[in-house]
């Protein structure tokens, strides 16, 4: 039996990935990773191309997930789902690329841009491509399309599944019209551009992959790595002890005054499977926080494979031993049109921090506190007044990491569902009419325990232009929990300073700035671990 070693992961004793298996892992790894290269390196946005918010994977002819690069877990657990719900309809010939960002057609919020290409060769469907990538707008009632919105509508353009290229014709009128209702369209072109040269590298590659090993062999492997996967994860599971366990925790609020929104969760493992049981959440919110299944299942799994050790291969053969119920409804399982655009950042953050909750009784060794628990998100526009031109940007901004048994947690970085990185100083002042005059990390804001919790980040901008802001921010009430006897951390703050002083804004807000205001994000530690 395989057993949990202290850093976490499955011991690999007794299931070694064999030299062949490993080869073809890495050759299906490489494709996605480069479809990533190529679209960083095409993109506009410094949201893409500094913060790197973008996913790219390979999928079967069946849909599901083989191979990703190592990017946003939000964005590619969630594309199971997504494959499953448009795929049977919108069926994909060659020169054919679909795109959507409806979340109820199994997207995640709407700045999220999905495309997916076929691989066909002689004839025959052999691959899916797919990226995925968190555009700077998309329309919507607030420059970044993250409003504190209470309709999908109000949050940007949504995009049911549609045909971008068919038969290899690009669908021109539709990208003009498409593009012309989000604010610079020019941006906004250039970013999905990067996304189909993306797709382009992957056609590229796998028709060399398939010419040098034959399909036959490639198809082999796959299905050998989804099984190998699976084996992985159920031997994983079964050295959790039989049981259901019960954790709750809640959200702050939707933004519109319901505050203390629960997920709860009964996690029941049998054997060599998990079944996740969210049907006793909190009905659905009328502000942003609801999350569609799809985002649900990403952080669910997102978890069990932190539990693996990295040498497993991640595909969704990881995924077969786990089964997720929700409640239509419900914050986990809302109905159009509701808003959904914090779901995806904040509500996955809370969702990770329930499944870990759940699971320290059952492995007590093993699970962290709490990190930071939200993305700390700020979307702004306005129009520059150097330049005359439209501007809109996002970002999310790091926390403290939970401390775990035997280290204390890191400071200042992203976590969980977010896998981006820090947009420099230099690249914000340069694109974008302001100043940050502050940027540190965020002392005492780390839980304490015999291994303390990591420092929360302190952001200070100064616009130079009138903007609209965003935010949509968690954890600014409910603070991340400690475990085994380690406390709690710091709440995060946004703060609005003026000359009369610091006055407490919402974590949920969108608010009109004149030029020369100053807005402060200070974000929340990391529980603490352990009895100090």
């Amino acid at each position: 039996m395989a057993k949990i070693d202290r850093q976490g992961g499955i011991s690999v004793s007794k299931m070694t990935l064999s030299f062949e298996l490993t080869i073809f892992s890495k050759l299906f790894a490489a494709v996605a990773e480069e479809m990533g290269i190529v679209l960083r390196k095409s993109a506009f946005s410094p949201n893409i191309k500094e913060r790197r918010d973008y996913s790219c994977a390979l999928c079967t002819a069946d849909g599901e997930l083989l191979a990703q690069a190592a990017h946003i877990p939000v964005h590619l657990g969630a594309l199971p789902r997504t494959l499953a719900r448009v795929l049977p309809d919108f069926p994909l010939a060659p020169g054919d690329v679909l795109l959507l960002n409806d979340p109820y057609w199994g997207g995640t919020h709407l700045p999220d841009l999905t495309v997916i290409a076929p691989v066909y060769t002689r004839e025959r469907l052999a691959f899916y491509l797919v990226n995925r990538a968190h555009h700077a707008d998309v329309g919507g009632s607030t420059p970044g399309s993250m409003p504190l919105a209470k309709s999908l509508e109000e949050e940007g353009v949504v995009i049911p599944p549609t045909y971008l290229f068919k038969e290899g014709r690009l669908q021109e009128d539709f990208l003009n019209r498409l593009v012309s209702r989000m604010r610079v369209p020019s941006e906004r072109r250039g970013d999905l551009q990067a996304q189909l040269a993306a797709l382009y590298r992957g056609q590229e590659r796998l028709p060399v992959l398939i010419d040098r090993y034959g399909l036959n062999k490639i198809l082999e492997m796959s299905r050998a790595l989804l099984d190998y996967s699976e084996r992985a994860m159920r031997e994983l599971i079964a050295t959790i002890p039989d049981g259901s366990y019960h954790f709750t925790d809640y959200l702050d609020d939707d933004g519109y005054g319901r505050r203390d929104l629960a997920i709860r969760l009964t996690l029941t493992v049998t054997g060599d499977t998990a079944a996740l049981d969210f049907r006793a959440s909190d009905d659905q919110a009328e502000g942003g926080v609801n999350a569609v299944p799809p985002v649900v299942d990403a952080a669910c799994f997102y978890v069990f494979l932190t539990l693996l050790a990295e040498e497993y291969p991640i595909n969704q053969g990881c995924f077969r031993p786990l089964s997720i119920l929700t409640r239509p409804g419900s914050l986990l399982d809302p109905i159009y049109p509701a808003a959904v655009a914090a779901g995806n950042v904040e509500t996955s953050q809370r969702l990770v921090d329930v499944v870990l909750g759940a699971l320290a009784p059952a492995l007590p060794k093993e699970i962290p506190a709490a990190s930071q628990g939200t993305m700390n998100n700020l979307a702004f526009g306005g129009v520059n007044p150097d330049t005359g031109q439209e501007f809109t940007y996002y970002e999310t901004i790091g926390g403290g990491m939970g401390a775990g048994p035997g280290k204390a947690g890191l400071d200042g970085v992203h976590t969980h569902m977010t896998n981006t990185r820090n947009t420099p100083i230099e690249v914000l002042e340069h694109d974008y009419p302001l100043l940050v005059e502050r940027y540190a990390l965020r002392e005492n804001s780390g839980g304490p325990g015999r291994f303390p919790g990591g420092r929360g980040l302190v952001r200070d901008f100064r616009f130079l232009a009138p903007v609209t802001v965003s935010l949509l921010s968690e954890r600014r009430e409910h603070a991340p929990y400690g475990l085994q006897g380690g406390g709690a951390s710091a709440v995060g703050e946004n703060l609005l300073i003026t000359e009369e002083g610091e006055e407490r804004l919402p974590g949920k807000i969108n608010l009109p700035l004149p030029a020369g205001s100053r807005l402060s994000i200070r974000t929340p530690g990391g529980g603490g671990w352990g009895e100090d």
